[in-house]
C-alpha cells in the first residue's frame, strides 16, 4: 500500500496486462473504522499494512464491475459493504447498504451518482470537498490526462458527458483518485474541466 496526497490515504494496485493499466483500491483511514473503496486483491504484505492501520468498518463499490476482492475482504475483516442502489435488484455481491445521491456514508464522504456510464447509477465519492473518488466513468491512461469510457461501453453518452460536467463543477477538487490507470493529485478540476471540452 502506498501513501497518498493525504496521511490518512492509502492506495494500492493490480496490473490489467489486456488494457495496460492498473486497477486501484483506496483505503481511507479513520479513527471510527478505515473505509476500503473498490478494494482489489492484497498482498500479503498489503494485507500486514492494513491490518497495523486498524479495523476495517466499511467497503464502498462504486459499481457492480469494481465488486472486485470485496467480498474475500469483506469475510476477513468483518466490513459491511456499500454500493450503488440503481443496482440493487442485480449486484453481484450482497451489500448491507445501498447508496444514493446526496448522501454521507460517514461524515466527510459524500456520494454522487453518475448517470450513462456501462452500469446505472455509478457512484463517485467526494471526501471532504477536495478528493474526488472515481470508479468506472472517469479514468486515466496516461499521467495527467483524464478520459472517460468509451463511447461502445456507455449506456448513454449524453447522460454520461453531463455526470462528467457535474464532477468538473465541483469547485474545491484538487485531487482525482481514478479506480482504473494514473490518479491525479493536483489541479483535479482543472484536469476535469479539460476532459469536459474535449467530449
Amino acid at each position: 500500500m502506498k501513501s497518498l496526497h493525504r496521511p490518512d490515504l492509502y492506495g494500492w494496485s493490480t496490473f490489467n496486462p489486456a488494457r495496460n493499466i492498473d486497477f486501484n483500491g483506496i483505503a481511507w483511514i479513520r479513527p471510527e473504522g478505515n473505509i476500503l473503496i473498490d478494494p482489489v486483491a492484497l498482498s500479503n504484505h498489503d494485507w500486514n499494512h492494513l491490518n497495523s492501520l486498524g479495523d476495517v468498518a466499511w467497503i464502498v463499490l462504486t459499481n457492480s464491475d469494481h465488486a472486485r476482492s470485496a467480498k474475500d475482504i469483506a469475510n476477513q475483516t468483518y466490513a459491511k459493504i456499500a454500493g450503488p442502489i440503481a443496482e440493487k435488484d442485480n449486484f453481484p455481491i450482497n451489500c448491507d447498504r445501498w447508496l444514493s445521491d446526496g448522501e454521507e456514508l460517514v461524515p466527510g464522504l459524500k456520494v454522487i451518482e453518475l448517470q450513462g456510464s456501462k452500469t446505472p447509477g455509478e457512484l463517485a465519492l467526494l471526501l471532504e470537498e477536495t478528493t474526488l473518488i472515481t470508479g468506472d466513468l472517469v479514468r486515466a491512461h496516461k499521467a495527467g490526462a483524464l478520459t472517460i469510457l468509451p463511447d461502445e461501453k456507455l449506456m448513454n453518452r449524453e447522460q454520461a458527458v453531463a455526470s462528467v460536467q457535474r464532477l468538473a463543477n465541483l469547485t474545491q477538487v484538487d485531487t482525482v483518485l481514478v479506480g482504473d490507470g494514473w490518479s491525479v493529485f493536483r489541479d483535479g478540476r482543472d484536469r476535469l474541466k479539460e476532459l469536459v471540452a474535449t467530449l
